[in-house]
């Protein structure tokens, strides 16, 4: 600059402000860029860069809120899984103790029907016993009562008189039943009548 100015000086121009320091803006432009500068600047300080510093205030805070969010749904997702193995252990030990109490129960009912069959098949087998037995005896009694009937018909034609008084019936037909019943009496073959036997 100085060599400037020296060099105009030299060319026999005259010395000024603007043109002793062409590189020099005017002092009035230099006033109203201070201040044009000043309003920026206040505007700046005073509303952008407030509004910007808190939408990162408002970002930050929503990303550690996020993060936050994460961490809190993670630990209760952590929590849900806990409880859910929790529940899923206490309904598989419940399920184990109903199937087993279900395995004694049954074990028991079928006992007690084994018990209970045994015990109608016993009274069963008991009545048929009495009953067979009573219808032995009446078999007995009946066929006593037909044997000695045909056997004092059969004697009362052999010995030819009559046979027909029922004490003394009664007495030949039981000593004869005794007689078979011990084996005394054998059964034997007769011969027709005109054959020898």
């Amino acid at each position: 600059m100085i060599t400037a100015s020296v060099v105009a000086a030299a060319d026999g121009e005259p010395h000024g402000f603007p043109s002793g320091f062409p590189l020099l803006p005017q002092p009035a432009e230099m006033v109203i860029g201070l201040i044009a500068f000043g309003i920026l600047y206040w505007l700046y300080k005073t509303k952008v860069v407030p509004r910007l510093e808190e939408l990162y205030a408002e970002r930050a805070a929503a990303i550690e809120g996020g993060m936050q969010q994460a961490e809190q749904a993670q630990a209760e997702a952590k929590a849900a899984l806990e409880q859910y193995t929790a529940q899923l252990a206490e309904a598989r030990a419940e399920a184990n103790s109903i199937r087993e109490s279900a395995r004694e129960q049954g074990a028991s009912i079928v006992a007690e029907m084994r018990a209970q069959a045994q015990a109608e098949a016993s009274r069963i087998t008991e009545s048929a016993k009495r009953q067979v037995e009573a219808e032995r005896q009446q078999a007995v009694v009946q066929l006593r009562q037909e044997v000695g009937s045909l056997s004092t018909t059969l004697a009362s034609k052999i010995v030819g008189e009559s046979l027909e008084d029922e004490v003394r019936q009664k007495g030949i037909v039981d000593r004869f039943l005794a007689e078979l019943e011990a084996g005394e009496v054998t059964p034997q073959k007769v011969a027709p009548a005109g054959q020898d036997a």
